[in-house]
């Protein structure tokens, strides 16, 4: 197999997320003196927990109360809530800190 490299963008290796990627999501990291920001991983693990246990709680009540359009629109934003938890997750096994 090849491994391709991108042009202008340096190969990351396991310990490069092991130690965290400085500035990553942050358009703002580094003006005015700014230590680099690292990702709060387990910040957003728990805050997508928590919005998948409300949106499964909110749809449940919605079905329950014949309220079929809050059912739904929370079993949507439950079913995103599940992606991002287990993307967080998913990062998290890679090794990168937060």
């Amino acid at each position: 197999m090849v491994k391709r490299h991108r042009e202008g963008k340096p190969h990351r290796t396991r310990a490069d997320y092991e130690r965290g990627l400085p500035d990553y999501h942050d358009p703002t990291g580094g003006f005015g003196g700014a230590a680099p920001t690292y990702s709060a991983l387990t910040l957003r693990a728990v805050l997508a927990a928590f919005g998948l246990v409300f949106a499964v709680g909110a749809a449940w009540i919605g079905f329950a109360n014949a309220f079929p359009l809050l059912g739904w629109s929370m079993v949507v934003l439950a079913a995103i809530a599940l992606v991002d938890l287990g993307w967080v997750l998913y990062r998290k096994w890679r090794g990168e800190p937060g």
